[in-house]
């Protein structure tokens, strides 16, 4: 990508989105286009070629997905399978059909089977069972991978896909209805510490095991991977396989030793209660960076670093 490449970035105001943004402003790049969801619906095929016609952008972040918690993704899997299938098929679509260059596609580590081998590589896709809880959003994000394969194969284009681990940091989502596990953490830790509470109660056993990655980080790695030559780039690509990649960080910790820590960041001196009749999702789930690593790129911000700016964060959102 040339610095005044014309880059498109769906869904730039969640989570990913923005700090793919901020990722690009701080690279250099200087003609990012952003559209809101008031300003274009990508879950409306009309609308979107018309602005893939008008717009021609030259490559193209895909961060736009309707994203959520265990609770979410279970109470309203419809919607979840719904809305990102329409998303994906009208920005793919419209992004071959109008010459994009370059295109990433942002999935989810979910996408790979509940019971898999660990850590998880991309050759792992499809190898078995999925989560019950988020079943519906991860067929749509294997979808999406389908998609750019398959017009990678049958099209010639260069379209990328990427597996992100559990994401957190700036702009995060703190709804206790629909948030992941760190925002729904820090809020509930912060306001049990605001009334005196000598207890807080966390979902689930605390034994399941995962991997989590600051959204600034992500975004590195995401432009780390746009931004490779020609040589490098057009290899991921390659047609004879998924056009697949890893993002995360590598190391992994128990849910429990999770809300420890960001209970010593909020400042939470209570005690922990684990209510073991709430779902814990994926017994583990640790991504195999192996293959970003020989690409070149490495995390920078640690986790216990992080949580304190996504604290810190958290409280200018909410004054």
């Amino acid at each position: 990508m040339r610095k005044d490449s014309k880059i498109y970035v769906a869904g730039h105001r969640g989570l990913a989105g923005s700090a793919l943004v901020r990722a690009l402003t701080a690279c250099g790049y200087t003609n990012i286009i952003t559209r809101t969801h008031a300003e274009l619906d990508l879950t409306d095929q009309v609308a979107v070629r018309a602005f893939f016609k008008t717009q021609r952008p030259e490559h193209v972040f895909l961060a736009a997905a309707k994203v959520g918690g265990i609770h979410a993704n279970d109470t309203y899997p419809a919607e979840f399978i719904r809305t990102n299938l329409a998303i994906e098929t009208n920005v793919i679509h419209e992004s071959w059909a109008s010459g994009v260059d370059r295109l990433l596609f942002l999935g989810s580590s979910c996408i790979y089977p509940r019971l898999c081998r660990q850590p998880i590589c991309e050759d792992d896709l499809l190898s078995g069972p999925l989560e019950p809880t988020n079943r519906p959003y991860a067929v749509a994000k294997i979808a999406g991978i389908e998609m750019c394969w398959s017009y990678n194969r049958q099209y010639g284009t260069r379209f990328l896909a990427v597996m992100p681990t559990n994401l957190y940091g700036f702009g995060d989502n703190y709804d206790p209805e629909t948030s992941h596990v760190i925002p729904a953490l820090i809020r509930k830790l912060h306001e049990a510490k605001v009334r005196g509470d000598a207890r807080a109660v966390v979902w689930g056993s605390g034994k399941a095991l995962r991997e989590f990655l600051s959204s600034d980080d992500m975004a590195a790695a995401c432009v780390h991977l746009m931004s490779l030559p020609e040589a490098g780039y057009d290899g991921v690509c390659a047609p004879d396989r998924a056009p697949l990649v890893n993002i995360g960080g590598g190391e992994e910790l128990s849910i429990a030793e999770l809300a420890h820590m960001v209970a010593e960041v909020v400042g939470f001196e209570g005690s922990l209660v684990f209510d073991a009749t709430q779902p814990d999702g994926m017994p583990r789930r640790l991504l195999d960076v192996s293959r970003l690593r020989s690409l070149g790129w490495r995390p920078t911000v640690s986790l216990r670093e992080g949580l304190s700016q996504t604290y810190q964060a958290f409280l200018r959102q909410t004054r």
